[in-house]
């Protein structure tokens, strides 16, 4: 969406963001700035449609946990410390490191599932702000 919204819409939502929530993380509470606004989703497994039903503000650190795919990608270039994120899940979640492993891979799991198919994206609301031939097409399929 980053790419696809005019960057004052962008901007904008991550004002209200702020404004409605405070200036934290709305999953760990850090101040950390930069803020990071993260889409979220909502798949309909059966039709392949997901469609934006909102926005989260996120400290670095809980956006790439969101993403951990992209994570792994860029600890493997030695661009981040891969251990710093499962230790901050953890903390965050209350839960141990085996514990971040199943939900990681239960992820991983449900990613590939997913990918096999073609998906329309909904952006709900916000599909006013983004060129018209972008609404409702069809994303290729992703493998792995």
């Amino acid at each position: 969406m980053y790419n696809l919204l005019p960057r004052e819409v962008w901007n904008s939502i991550r004002e209200e963001h702020i404004r409605k929530h405070g200036a934290k993380c709305e999953i760990c509470g850090s101040p950390e700035r930069p803020l990071q606004l993260h889409e979220r989703w909502r798949y309909d497994d059966r039709r392949h449609v997901q469609r934006l039903v909102g926005f989260q503000l996120l400290c670095r650190k809980c956006h790439l946990v969101k993403h951990i795919g992209l994570a792994g990608i860029l600890a493997d270039r030695g661009e981040l410390d891969y251990e710093e994120l499962v230790e901050h899940f953890c903390r965050v979640n209350g839960c141990s490191k085996e514990d971040f492993r199943r939900h990681a891979d239960r992820a991983f799991e449900v990613w590939a599932k997913r990918s096999v198919f073609q998906w329309v994206q909904d952006f709900g609301e916000y599909g006013r702000y983004i060129d018209g031939r972008m609404t409702g097409a069809r994303l290729p399929a992703f493998r792995r």
